[in-house]
């Protein structure tokens, strides 16, 4: 392993533009267990840079030697260094960069009775992130990130959803419209959450192929997204509460159409 000690290696300008979306086809992981997790998805790592002191615990250790039988360069840094390659407050001691996942859309829908979650202008990355690890746990086929919607594959959306993005088929559509289509191509019924006047999350029937889709908060979904819909579905709240979380909202929807399903 090759060690590097200043700030203006070419490594740190790599790493930097991995954390903004500007490097093609690469993401950046940040940490022991996002790392672990993209291995044991088999997403192929590039590169991976660590500090001394991160290597000698016995988490980080092991992932080196794994990185040790592939292709992926690792490089012991300053931790200076570290401070400029690591997007986070408090760096961990090890990131990498890794080849984005690109899965097909037809991955989302390849169950014969699909569960998928299309976010609607979802901006924050951490909210977004939440959705797609609420979405693995809740058995659903995939994510889409569509209009506006953060990047998936952001450091901070990764990290939100601890490893789920890099098992769960992620896609983005920039165009909700197109991504609400390519649902009901496949068969689905597309279930628009709306914040009132919807039918009870808990009265719809998710048994069968189906889109939920989740809106910003604040904002929601669009209204050409809406009026579109089959089903408007609203989770029931006590006054004064009005909204919820995007997050939350479609954990309660997914673990709804999770208990329906389990019970077939």
């Amino acid at each position: 392993m090759k060690t590097i000690s200043s700030r203006h290696n070419p490594i740190v300008a790599r790493y930097r533009a991995a954390a903004r979306g500007e490097l093609s086809g690469a993401v950046l992981l940040d940490g022991a267990h996002l790392l672990a997790e993209a291995l044991n998805a088999r997403v192929h790592i590039r590169e991976a840079a660590v500090t001394p002191d991160a290597a000698g615990r016995q988490d980080v250790a092991s992932i080196v030697a794994r990185l040790a039988t592939m292709d992926a360069e690792v490089a012991v840094v300053a931790a200076s260094v570290m401070d400029a390659l690591s997007p986070v407050k408090s760096p961990t001691g090890i990131v990498a960069l890794a080849d984005r996942p690109e899965p097909a859309c037809e991955q989302l829908y390849q169950a014969s009775n699909p569960l998928v979650i299309v976010a609607v202008d979802v901006q924050d990355p951490g909210n977004l992130g939440a959705i797609v690890r609420v979405a693995e746990a809740g058995a659903a086929g995939g994510v889409v990130a569509a209009g506006v919607s953060a990047d998936p594959f952001g450091w901070r959306a990764l990290r939100g959803a601890m490893g789920s993005a890099l098992r769960l088929p992620v896609m983005s559509e920039r165009d909700a419209i197109i991504a609400v289509s390519e649902a009901r191509r496949h068969g689905c019924r597309i279930a628009a959450a709306v914040p009132r006047d919807g039918q009870s999350i808990f009265r719809v029937d998710y048994s069968g192929p189906t889109a939920i889709l989740i809106g910003a908060e604040g904002a929601g979904l669009p209204a050409d997204v809406v009026a579109g819909a089959d089903e408007h579905i609203t989770v029931p709240m006590q006054p004064p509460v009005e909204s919820l979380n995007a997050a939350v909202t479609a954990a309660l929807i997914v673990y709804e159409a999770f208990r329906q399903r389990m019970q077939q």
